[in-house]
């Protein structure tokens, strides 16, 4: 994510994290789900622990997101 998310546009999925002010810049989350918006898409993001426990759940712009990618890719 290329913005930090706060609480009010979080869907937590544990109640060990509802103290949780906003999900850091630094967060990585996957696209479960793409939505089209007119001329635009928003992407339902789910964010999980290292245990792959799904802890928090955010609808977001394209704009806000940062594609990561692990192999490179050739032209």
């Amino acid at each position: 994510m290329l913005n930090s998310v706060p609480r009010k546009r979080l869907t937590l999925v544990e109640t060990d994290y509802e103290a949780v002010p906003s999900l850091p810049s630094v967060q990585v989350g996957t696209v479960v789900e793409v939505y089209e918006k007119g001329s635009h898409y928003q992407y339902l993001v789910e964010f999980s622990d290292s245990q792959g426990r799904e802890y928090a759940m955010a609808i977001l712009p394209g704009d806000e997101l940062l594609v990561l990618h692990y192999e490179l890719e050739v032209a």
